[in-house]
């Protein structure tokens, strides 16, 4: 396994690069960028479709910087500023522990203060050039893809936030047993809570800003399952816990055309230090799991890549808004529900039964999605 992309292009090419880059994180980014890509090809295209429309806002010019922009501005600088150059001056620590680091007190003041100037000039500057000018408010058009930066944050933030709780909920205790450690560990996340609050987030966003949540839906739909494809490539390479239950059976005849790890594997050097020491092995990540598991990370990879490209290619023939959003859940979530069957998980016991968090959700999505194809669709003759 890869716990970090130095380790990755180690073993690759052979380059001793020491880069602070988890390799999980770094595949949520890709996951994050390919979302964003796709979406806005999709609100460019609905808009020609005249679907949507720029909406006219307002924006002042010859604006001189308040106050408390300015406050604001200096202090995020001479923050990004404190930890760069205690960064860059001390690289080793950062790469050996890029947590740790991050989250820990350890600064330089004058890289703070280097920072806040950085900051403060091109303010200053401005101003100078405005000079006496007289503000003047203008309108001007913005269109929905235009917006897709601001949408990117707030399902980055609210994802995190939402598969951090999810993930605390489904294991409480973990939770209870180091609540500050659980919450600010950068492993332990899951899939549905970060789509769930995430997307609460995003829609209230978009409608304000004029567009209908069921097209927002819509074009974002390819880019969820693309995205949550990506990242499971993040779970498999690194080894972060996201694996299957033990697997000793022989591999199937079938199979013979692909690696054995690609059936039952046993994950060594996993980021999460999961499993038994290994013989010989100095280092951070120097475990293995003592059974091999199915790999259920990389089956979910090229399952959901595969959707994404069906969803992509079948795009256009959904002219009903809203279905193509619910053609998703419900591929997603007959995904989810039967890799659950061979996925390590903690279960409930509800009346007897024991179904699993992902399980629960992912049946409430199949039942949404086939629902909702079906309301829409008769919504849509009604209305014609």
């Amino acid at each position: 396994m890869y716990p970090s992309i130095s380790d990755l292009l180690r073993d690759l090419f052979g380059w001793n690069i020491p880069l602070p880059v988890q390799t999980f994180g770094f595949f949520l980014g890709l996951s994050f960028a390919g979302a964003y890509i796709t979406t806005i090809r999709e609100l460019k295209r609905k808009e020609s479709l005249g679907l949507i429309s720029a909406k006219r806002i307002k924006e002042w010019i010859n604006k001189k910087a308040t106050f408390s922009d300015t406050i604001s501005s200096v202090l995020i600088s001479a923050l990004i500023g404190y930890k760069l150059f205690e960064s860059v001056l001390h690289y080793s620590d950062l790469v050996a522990n890029p947590q740790d680091f991050i989250l820990s007190a350890r600064g330089s003041i004058l890289g703070a203060l280097i920072g806040a100037a950085l900051s403060y000039y091109p303010i200053k500057r401005n101003d100078d050039k405005i000079g006496k000018a007289e503000p003047k408010e203008i309108e001007k058009d913005q269109h929905p893809y235009q917006i897709m930066g601001n949408v990117l944050a707030i399902a980055a933030i609210a994802g995190l936030l939402g598969a951090k709780i999810f993930h605390n909920l489904e294991n409480l205790g973990e939770f209870m047993a180091d609540p500050v450690g659980s919450l600010l560990s950068f492993s332990g996340l899951t899939f549905y809570g970060g789509l769930i609050v995430a997307a609460v987030a995003v829609l209230y966003y978009t409608h304000k800003n004029g567009i209908p949540n069921l097209v927002m839906c819509d074009a974002a739909a390819p880019g969820l399952m693309l995205a949550y494809g990506v990242g499971r490539i993040g779970c498999q390479l690194s080894g972060d816990g996201d694996w299957g239950i033990n697997n000793l059976a022989p591999k199937p005849g079938w199979m013979n055309f692909l690696p054995d790890w690609t059936w039952a594997f046993r994950y060594p050097h996993n980021v999460v230090n999961d499993g038994i020491p290994m013989d010989g092995c100095v280092g951070n990540h120097c475990h293995i799991l003592p059974y091999p598991v199915f790999p259920t990370p990389f089956y979910e990879a090229f399952i959901c890549i595969g959707l994404f490209f069906l969803l992509w290619a079948l795009r256009k023939n959904f002219t009903t808004p809203g279905v193509l959003f619910c053609f998703y859940l419900l591929l997603n979530g007959i995904e989810r529900f039967f890799i659950e069957k061979i996925r390590v998980n903690t279960t409930y016991d509800i009346f007897g039964f024991h179904p699993t968090q992902a399980e629960i959700i992912s049946t409430l999505l199949i039942i949404a999605g086939a629902v909702g194809i079906v309301y829409y669709k008769k919504r849509a003759k009604v209305i014609r």
